[in-house]
């Protein structure tokens, strides 16, 4: 960001501060109600911000959170009430999960008209995400190198990982200078040190004047300089208003509901995964002196894992040391996984198994599964699909298996959720129906990778206990990849930890 931009944002920042009751509103919801698909939701919100004010949107999974956010930015149609905006255009920049799938979708559509003009070669970059109009702008390199990502900008966004992408759109939001920047969990997908350097960045764009509303599920994430609370839940705004009237009462009623944990006692203890390696002592995944590269850029390389029967692994490490690569040799995701000797289930890859012999062994939950996992069929369909290890559903099921769908999704506290379409669900519920997806044919393997991401207190503590029983007391072996050491499973006993082109293991 060049001087004058960086001095046009602090202007007005120096001087006395602001009071937020008289101060102008910039934008105004009188009596609205939000059309999200077939449904009205948030009926007679009322809501106001106004010039200094920097506000937090909390509640549970489901509670339309997003969609408040998403009809402030015009993402969602208001069909009801009065809206004014004081705000010129391009004033108010979102960034969401929403918004990386989009991204994501756009690269892989790209991919057709690659393929048919032969111009394979020609990937997004980084660069071109955060300012489309001039790549090449030295703006680019001055918002990459205040954000520490001044790598990022040339690499193609096909290879960045999920904490890498988010960190773009961060760029690619203050390469704008918004006057309101909006933030739907912006902390999701970051290792701790990306946090805090995320969270040092707020706190100085605050400070130049910018406006922010964060959107969050931890108390901890909201920053001192929030100002005011609004609280959904059900798809109503139960609650708003000064930090300092609103937020104990938020914090209090959250953690006096929080989800009892159900633990999966009825359908794991009377089965056994069908899907275990045909010798006991085979173990499940052997990899030596593993290398992955991406043109110039090492990965890793050397690395030697074995992962044996009746061993739950953790798989740490910073953003971009190369955790997804890891998990797409395994789940049969990475072409690089054939240039490499690596067994699977007491199988060498590429001795003529097919992806789909590799798949039925693994149940897997990620963001960039959930990324792909764009299809409009009911939630209970998606659940569904894990039989057949399809993103969608596309072969009937029979009785057995819909009845398993079925204890999975109660037992999970979403059998509320069946008949509701994938893709209009939050990003939270979206995350509990692909767990059930992961686990409804109780597999050898079930990667988890950051499972609680988008997960609000009461499902992140059942998340942590039913898998902590599966690793327990089930056939079901368990990798297992958080940012966040307290959201790692008591069932855990080893860890491999991945930093920039090289490792380290460690057994409790």
């Amino acid at each position: 960001m060049s001087p004058p931009q960086m001095a046009q944002l602090k202007k007005g920042s120096a001087g006395k501060a602001i009071n937020c009751h008289s101060s102008p509103p910039l934008i105004s919801f009188k009596d609205i109600s939000v059309r999200l698909g077939d449904r009205r939701i948030l009926s007679h919100t009322d809501w106001e911000i106004r010039e200094g004010q920097h506000w937090a949107v909390l509640g549970p999974n489901g509670a339309g959170k997003s969609s408040l956010v998403r009809a402030l930015v015009g993402e969602l149609p208001i069909v009801r009430g009065k809206v004014r905006r004081f705000l010129p255009a391009g004033a108010v920049t979102y960034i969401s999960f929403e918004l990386q799938r989009r991204m994501i979708a756009r690269e892989e559509e790209l991919d057709h008209a690659r393929y048919f003009s032969g111009n394979l070669n020609s990937l997004t970059t980084a660069r071109q995400i955060i300012c489309p109009e001039d790549p090449e702008s030295p703006p680019v390199t001055q918002i990459a190198e205040r954000l520490g990502i001044p790598f990022l900008p040339d690499r193609p966004i096909r290879f960045l990982s999920t904490g890498e992408m988010r960190k773009v759109l961060m760029a690619r939001a203050l390469i704008r200078i918004p006057r309101l920047l909006i933030l739907d969990e912006p902390f999701d997908g970051l290792d701790a040190d990306s946090r805090r350097d995320l969270r040092k960045t707020l706190r100085s764009l605050i400070k130049e004047n910018m406006q922010i509303i964060l959107v969050t599920h931890r108390e901890a994430e909201i920053l001192p300089e929030i100002s005011h609370v609004l609280c959904v839940r059900d798809c109503r705004v139960t609650l708003r208003g000064l930090r300092s009237e609103i937020l104990k009462q938020a914090v209090s009623a959250s953690r006096s509901e929080k989800k009892h944990s159900r633990l999966p006692f009825s359908i794991h203890k009377k089965s056994v995964p069908s899907s275990l390696p045909a010798s006991p002592a085979d173990p499940l995944i052997e990899m030596k002196n593993l290398a992955v590269r991406y043109g110039n850029k090492i990965v890793f390389e050397n690395l030697n894992w074995t992962v044996r029967p009746g061993e739950n692994w953790a798989v740490s490490g910073p953003n971009g040391a190369g955790k997804t690569s890891l998990l797409r040799m395994i789940s049969g995701d990475s072409l690089q996984a054939y240039a490499n000797e690596i067994y699977l289930f007491g199988k060498r890859r590429g001795s003529g198994e097919s992806i789909w012999e590799i798949k039925k062994h693994i149940g897997l939950v990620s963001s960039e599964f959930q990324i792909r996992y764009r299809k409009s069929l009911t939630a209970f369909d998606a659940v569904l699909s894990g039989f057949f290890d399809s993103v969608g559903l596309y072969r009937g099921a029979d009785a057995m298996q819909k009845e398993k769908a079925k204890q999975q999704m109660a037992e999970m506290g979403i059998e509320d959720k069946s008949e509701r379409l994938f893709d209009r669900l939050s990003c939270g519920e979206q995350r509990m129906v692909l767990l059930a997806r992961a686990m409804v044919k109780s597999p050898a393997l079930l990667i988890l990778d950051e499972p609680c991401q988008g997960l609000d207190a009461g499902n992140r503590e059942m998340i942590l206990t039913w898998a902590d029983y599966i690793g327990r007391h089930t056939n079901t072996r368990i990798i297992y990849v958080s940012h966040y050491p307290d959201e790692i499973p008591a069932c855990i006993g080893h860890i491999l930890h991945l930093e920039k082109e090289k490792y380290r293991i460690e057994h409790k």
